[in-house]
């Protein structure tokens, strides 16, 4: 009976509480882009730009200029994805060099790195080569470490933490065939034990990286659920797993379109016993222990995807100057010069925006939620731009693959792979989609928390009348702040030439609540389900932060005098570039063919368009069977510790 109580499917109510309740709300400094979204452009919360510690950043320069030199010299990328493997020998090496416990504290055999080393770390590897990335993020970003130095015992930590920093692989199990962004069907269950002193855990979790390679894992199970306040609770509870015990089972290894050999795979248990004491943090705490997990883990990516951003760049730079047409390098014709100078600015946009939430992290108290999420969805989509125009610049040499291209004797530069590798940045570790849901969700909250009773059907009487008092008196006092402001008066002064950018996204930010607001009172409860009019939004805000990032980091490199001048051309350009996106999003709010689209589609899924799909071929074929390939049977190597 218990068994059929945990499996049962989460309404979408039941779903939205379980989310909920998973939100970190206690911050002792607020977050820069929720402000923003508020109308409040508190530049003191990024500027001055935060500094690394001077003694951790001698020690980390002699570490990445090691990692570095390993990199150009003993990873062959195309081995890599032609094999399908990252080698032992390879692994063997990076254990060595400590690249498995970056961020593990030195008191248990590792680095001891900030967030912000272990970025610069990750931007090296991304540049490289994306399996190796993803071997180290997802161990160190939301593999055991991670979780393990935030919410773990001391005792956990004295166990677990010198296996992991010499290199004990980990993985971090969430995601299944029927819960992915939905935690809350969630079927893998743990149950205790008669004795009462373990966990009996049942399940099986889809996607797992790292899982087939790992000694370690990170596992998310339901526990049965608790009564609060008269209300039934479902429980999520996060446990440390370790392969080898019986009843863990690597079913298979999964294969991608990139990322050939990235370590993913499906993992099965079988009435697992896991010891109480291997709960992290604390039982039905696992959903939130996943987001606060996820909100550092994400920020490997931004800083993996500038790093190959600007492995584009390079190529495209040496390609534009080499190739000859019509008598000039193709960098000379105007069509090629805007990609040129477009990825430029908008890769000293994408570092400032990892190199600042990654400083975030290290000051400490800092809701960095929205910045983790923000940077995640815009460095991956800005960088699938850059790598899209390098491989239209390249050309039919882009397209060719590397090994093509050394056998007829020319470089073999890596485009195709380096497309394939790139385009699951845009859906791991929250997809674009995911995450601009979460951003519309966390910009309209502020006017839920102010006004959320005005708009919902299911308050009447006396409590609307109170919400409309309530509203009406905190409006008064705050829509007139939201036309006066900095943005409109000689303001930001030490920036120089990049203070009428500033003054730009103060002014934008106002015209962003103002709009927000608007779009409640026009959609009502409906502004929820108008996720086309809410993605404005977020993109808006996305383009503010960006420039706001590129501002303030280009203010640090000029009082540093490191390339200052250069850094404050990028960033004039990049907000030059932005500033349209900008105001144009503010015309579509409410100026779309949203509803039309959204007609359209429905009736596409309802089999209305069907005669469209005449004159093909099809997916599926009554005379043709898929069969699994041998290589897709779970491979593993020896687990070294």
């Amino acid at each position: 009976m218990e068994d059929k109580e945990l499996a049962k499917k989460a309404t979408e109510s039941e779903a939205r509480e379980v989310a909920e309740a998973a939100r970190e709300k206690e911050w002792t400094r607020p977050s820069f882009l929720r402000e923003l979204f508020m109308g409040r452009f508190d530049i003191s919360l990024i500027h001055p730009h935060p500094e690394q510690d001077p003694e951790e950043e001698a020690r980390a320069r002699e570490f990445l200029d090691k990692l570095a030199e390993f990199l150009r010299a003993r990873v062959d990328s195309e081995a890599i994805d032609r094999e399908g493997r990252i080698s032992e020998e390879i692994v063997e090496e990076l254990r060595r060099m400590g690249a498995f416990g970056i961020k593990i504290p030195r008191e248990y055999g590792g680095l001891g790195f900030s967030q912000l080393t272990y970025n610069r770390a990750m931007a090296l590897v991304g540049s490289k080569d994306g399996s190796l990335g993803a071997l180290l993020s997802a161990h160190q970003s939301i593999g055991v470490p991670q979780p393990l130095k935030l919410f773990g015992t001391p005792e956990q930590k004295k166990r677990y933490m010198p296996r992991l920093a010499r290199g004990a692989i980990s993985a971090f199990a969430l995601t299944e065939v029927h819960a992915g962004s939905d935690p809350a069907n969630m079927s893998t269950m743990a149950v205790p034990a008669e004795d009462g002193n373990a966990f009996i855990l049942n399940g099986e979790k889809l996607w797992c990286t790292n899982g087939t390679r790992a000694e370690l894992l990170v596992v998310m199970a339901r526990t049965p659920p608790k009564v609060v306040d008269g209300k039934e609770k479902r429980q999520i509870t996060a446990f440390i797993v370790e392969v080898g015990w019986p009843g863990v089972e690597v079913v298979r290894r999964c294969h991608f379109m990139g990322l050939k050999a990235i370590e993913n795979g499906v993992i099965r248990f079988h009435n697992v016993r896991v010891p109480r004491e291997n709960i992290l943090w604390k039982e039905g705490a696992g959903l939130k222990l996943a987001l606060i997990t996820l909100n550092t883990g994400r920020l490997t990516l931004p800083s993996a995807a500038t790093g190959a951003s600007k492995t584009a760049l390079e190529i495209c730079r040496r390609w534009c100057n080499e190739r000859i047409q019509w008598g000039v390098p193709i960098g000379k014709h105007e069509a090629i010069a805007e990609k040129i100078g477009r990825m430029a600015s908008t890769i000293f946009a994408m570092e400032s925006i990892a190199e600042l939430s990654a400083s975030l992290v290290d000051r400490g108290g800092y809701d960095i939620r929205l910045e983790a999420a923000m940077a995640k969805m815009f460095n991956s989509e800005a960088g699938w731009k850059i790598v899209d125009d390098t491989m239209q610049i390249r050309g039919g040499r882009g397209y060719e693959t590397a090994a093509s291209l050394a056998a007829r004797g020319e470089e073999p530069i890596p485009v195709e792979r380096m497309m394939r590798d790139f385009r699951i940045n845009l859906i791991f570790e929250g997809s674009s989609e995911i995450m601009r849901l979460f951003l519309a969700r966390e910009a309209v909250d502020f006017h839920l928390q102010i006004a959320g009773d005005l708009i919902n059907p299911k308050v009447r009487g006396k409590a609307k009348l109170r919400a409309l008092l309530k509203a009406g008196l905190f409006y008064a006092r705050w829509y007139p702040n939201l036309w006066l402001g900095k943005g409109y008066l000689p303001s930001f002064g030490e920036f120089g030439a990049l203070a009428t950018h500033l003054r730009f996204v103060e002014r934008s930010c106002r015209k962003l609540s103002r709009t927000l607001l608007y779009a409640m009172m026009r959609h009502g409860p409906r502004l929820e389900r108008k996720q086309m009019t809410l993605f404005r939004f977020v993109d808006i805000g996305a383009d503010l932060f960006a420039m706001s990032a590129a501002c303030v980091r280009a203010q640090m490199l000029l009082k540093k005098g490191q390339d200052g001048s250069e850094a404050v051309r990028l960033a004039d350009h990049f907000c030059r570039l932005a500033r349209p996106r900008v105001k144009t999003g503010f015309h579509a709010v409410f100026h779309n063919d949203d509803d039309a689209t959204y007609k359209i589609a429905q009736e596409v899924l309802a089999g209305k368009h069907l005669w469209m799909e005449k004159g093909v071929a099809g997916l599926h074929h009554p005379l043709h069977e898929i069969v699994p390939a041998p290589s897709e049977s779970p491979e593993r190597e020896p687990i070294h510790t």
